[in-house]
């Protein structure tokens, strides 16, 4: 059963590395709450395997296999992007329990004073507010996965599932080359991208995007007692949701394009915004703050991207965007304007 409604949902999907020969699906969804969820929580979060059939278009009845189950406080930032990276482990985003400022029922505390809560900033009483780096092939006793050797908090203080942490709502996550890279939605000011790397700290909720959350000053590390003073993150790029050609309400990201159908895109992040209102954005990787601009979508076309819920890259590098306004909604493939 799927729990349906504000933030809820059907959230992930992830072919295994290896879908043409196993057939192996991953799936991120919300249930109602299971047994180990508290009485006062909304749901909980479910990663399960699936079997496909030999066509390739079916999930054989039957043949779940829960992987991890999360309890979630509330019905929102509830994240769900699942994605494999070239070693073979999957990456799971996981957001901060939902309400906001990262406060309230489910929310641990931590070592930041002047803002109360929450998980981001807590590595050792959930796996809340964090991106979690998980091996699908192995068992580590009764989970339904293994943990990777070199994850960063094997061998110290916290929950060895967490590869990053410090994140509101990394709604989205995409792999290029490598790299790892997340969306991660704003309370109510700015939107940002990081650029995520092993034992990152992200910064939520000390700050909002690169600005301290509500408090005039906040530090830029975590005090010596807490991981030995670590860095606060900076996203690679970060829009205000107000005031500014590059603007929104909640941030779709893509990825790198490596397509030939858009030569002028070759190397740029293209991203998005739920509210499009018929825009498009890229952005240059280049040093730590990357430059963004509008990317021009043609009037006739415009129209179509009033809203965009997701943005996806092909093998072939080419870039997809799912969107919805005039004449309802559609998957729209990026290509150079005649």
């Amino acid at each position: 059963t799927v729990v349906t409604g504000s933030e809820t949902g059907l959230l992930g999907i992830a072919l295994h590395p290896a879908f043409a020969e196993n057939r192996r699906l991953f799936v991120r969804y919300s249930s109602p709450p299971r047994e180990g969820t508290p009485s006062d929580y909304s749901h909980t979060f479910v990663l399960s395997e699936f079997r496909v059939g030999d066509d390739g278009r079916r999930v054989k009845p039957g043949s779940e296999r829960t992987v991890l189950e999360i309890p979630q406080p509330q019905r929102n930032h509830n994240a769900g992007s699942i994605v494999f990276g070239p070693d073979g482990y999957l990456f799971v985003g996981v957001g901060d329990g939902g309400a906001g400022g990262d406060q309230g029922t489910g929310h641990a505390s931590d070592w930041y004073d002047s803002v109360p809560g929450g998980n981001g900033q807590d590595v050792t009483t959930n796996l809340l507010g964090s991106i979690l780096r998980i091996d699908v092939e192995g068992r580590d006793g009764e989970k339904g996965y293994a943990i990777p050797e070199d994850n960063p908090l094997v061998g110290r203080e916290g929950l060895d599932e967490q590869f990053a942490w410090g994140f509101r709502n990394p709604w989205q996550l995409s792999v290029d080359r490598g790299a790892l890279y997340a969306g991660d939605v704003g309370q109510n000011r700015y939107e940002e991208i990081d650029h995520v790397v092993s034992g990152g700290n992200y910064g939520w909720n000390v700050k909002e995007g690169r600005h301290c959350f509500q408090a005039s000053d906040c530090p830029d590390t975590t005090p010596e007692t807490v991981s030995g003073g670590e860095p606060l993150r900076d996203p690679v790029v970060e829009y205000p949701h107000s005031n500014q050609p590059v603007s929104g309400i909640s941030v779709i990201i893509g990825n790198v394009y490596r397509g030939t159908a858009v030569p002028g895109l070759q190397g740029s992040f293209v991203f998005a915004d739920y509210r499009a209102e018929g825009r498009l954005f890229r952005a240059e990787p280049s040093g730590d703050e990357w430059p963004t601009e509008v990317l021009p979508v043609v009037s006739g076309d415009a129209g179509k991207l009033q809203q965009v819920l997701s943005l996806g890259r092909d093998a072939d590098g080419e870039m997809y965007v799912l969107g919805s306004g005039e004449n309802g909604g559609g998957v729209y493939r990026l290509a150079a304007a005649k």
